[in-house]
């Protein structure tokens, strides 16, 4: 009996880039910079993943989660192009800083593109940062905004939130350095500004879950090698070495907690696809539930222990 195919399979791709133009003292990414031998190495990896993705004939979302800034590197902006083209592809997402220009994405599939675009302050004015946004509208690109919840950028979290059209989702990085950060003061400000910012508050109890990590969702290193997520080491084997049906199956989590976004989006039982629809990948609330999110955040709480 054969392997049966997945009807959707979301890729988050992670290559050996891992520089960055900016220099945020929070982020535990991107202090490295690149040798020219490095960044062909990247471009060689990206290249070979392109062509696998081309060749799939089951439906495909793909999410770039770079160590670094990608899309100030034309490879990268070729590379989503690319993808929106393809006719397997439901969509492309990519995280950035919006810093590169964004003159490449008349060429895009612009129906299939959606931008995870974070907002640091300290790195680049609002003002530009906004400017950006409002490019993005003006190309009909689908984005969300988020920003790190530091408790010394709330007035300037706040001032972006008053500032980008309402219907563009503004989300809120709990800055996760122990109990007691937030005052309840805190909380509630964050809190008007982004609905579901207490969902990403949490450390969900994993261990023995359901999760769509390694069944309908894997991560995959520049090698190829494919993992259930970012965040449990353990190789299911390659994409080049195998069909990734072979690799696919249901398995419960195998780690204490999660706590990322793009890890517990996947566990079944917070229910994230009927928040963000089709919009899962780039953090973009698109399904029935956004209007009205209670239940959405009801079943984030009951995944915590009692």
């Amino acid at each position: 009996m054969g392997v049966a195919r997945p009807q959707h399979l979301s890729v988050l791709y992670r290559g050996p880039l891992s520089s960055c133009n900016y220099a945020c003292g929070y982020c535990p990414f991107a202090k490295h910079v690149e040798s020219p031998e490095e960044h062909r190495a990247d471009a060689q990896a990206l290249a070979r993943f392109l062509a696998w993705a081309a060749d799939q004939a089951c439906a495909l979302s793909v999410l770039f989660t770079p160590w670094g800034e990608a899309l100030v590197r034309p490879r990268y902006q070729e590379a989503v192009t690319r993808l929106s083209h393809l006719p397997q592809l439901r969509q492309v997402a990519i995280q950035t800083n919006l810093s590169g220009h964004l003159a490449w994405l008349e060429d895009a599939g612009r129906d299939k593109v959606g931008l995870w675009a974070t907002y640091h302050p300290g790195e680049v004015t609002r003002e530009r940062f906004l400017g950006r946004c409002a490019e993005l509208d003006r190309l009909g690109v689908r984005y969300s905004v988020g920003v790190v919840g530091r408790r010394s950028h709330l007035g300037e979290i706040e001032a972006l939130r008053s500032a980008l059209r309402p219907e563009v989702y503004l989300w809120v990085n709990a800055f996760k350095v122990g109990p007691g950060y937030y005052t309840p003061e805190d909380l509630a400000r964050l809190r008007a500004v982004d609905p579901l910012f207490e969902v990403n508050t949490r450390r969900y109890p994993s261990r023995g879950q359901a999760c769509g990590a390694g069944e309908s969702a894997i991560s995959v290193d520049g090698d190829g090698t494919v993992r259930r997520c970012h965040f449990i080491a353990r190789p299911l084997g390659n994409l080049y070495a195998q069909p990734v049906a072979e690799l696919l199956r249901p398995r419960p989590c195998s780690r204490p907690t999660c706590e990322c976004h793009i890890g517990y989006v996947h566990l079944p039982a917070l229910g994230a696809e009927e928040m963000y629809g089709p919009g899962l990948l780039a953090r973009i609330p698109e399904g029935p539930a956004w209007a009205e999110p209670s239940a959405y955040l009801a079943r984030a709480a009951q995944l915590m222990p009692r």
